[in-house]
């Protein structure tokens, strides 16, 4: 698996508190010159971000990071970054939803989100760091009933991100439609082709283009 490969498949993150235009302006440049699969910026950038590059796969996040946030507030973000330009949305699911057992109520909410897209690619994010095997079973299968493109493992934000484990187990509770985002912890080139040959589609990571730069030698990339 060679170094484009693993960058076609990278959502290229940015989404620190601290972050400015000139960091979000960076990412976008350079997830333009490395053909990534799209660029992960704020909500309040997408507008500026899709003025700039209107070539660029733009994908924002919604609900993020802590996923508490109602389901209309949810719905009224992601109106917003689809109008603003947003290719691709990132949700957080309420996970005390999922603590409490209400899954028909995290369902009810990613296909409001879902409509809200309006044919836009949608990954839902369970943060598998505070689940238990079980109740990550039960949100493949939620995420494959809602009809949603991905399931996502991570905010990045949480106690801990990606894990090999969490992609087989995703890959054999998901249905055929969905695919997986794995995300969080991503920090080398292996882990990037550890976590695409167990069955990931997309890698959400800041840290990939940097470390790839030093080993494309072909300036016309």
């Amino acid at each position: 698996m060679d170094i484009k490969e693993i960058l076609s498949r990278v959502d290229h993150t940015i989404l620190k508190p601290e972050t400015v235009w000139e960091d979000v302006d960076r990412v976008c440049a350079e997830a333009v010159k490395y053909s990534v699969a799209s660029v992960c910026i704020p909500p309040s950038f997408v507008r500026r971000a899709r003025y700039h590059y209107p070539e660029l796969n733009i994908c924002t996040v919604v609900g993020f990071p802590n996923g508490y946030n109602s389901p209309f507030a949810k719905e009224f973000e992601t109106i917003l970054a689809v109008k603003d330009g947003a290719d691709e949305i990132d949700m957080v699911i309420n996970i005390g939803l999922v603590k409490e057992g209400r899954y028909d109520e995290v369902l009810s909410e990613i296909l409001l989100i879902r409509e809200a897209c309006h044919g836009k690619i949608l990954k839902v994010i369970i943060e598998t760091c505070l689940l238990t095997e079980e109740e990550k079973i039960e949100m493949c299968k939620v995420v494959t009933k809602s009809g949603a493109d991905y399931i996502k493992t991570s905010t990045g934000f949480g106690s801990g991100g990606a894990t090999r484990r969490d992609i087989l187990l995703f890959k054999e509770h998901i249905g055929d439609s969905v695919k997986i985002k794995a995300a969080g912890g991503i920090k080398s080139l292996e882990d990037a082709k550890d976590f695409i040959v167990l069955g990931a589609d997309r890698l959400g990571t800041s840290s990939l283009v940097k470390l790839a730069e030093g080993l494309i030698v072909d300036s016309s990339y």
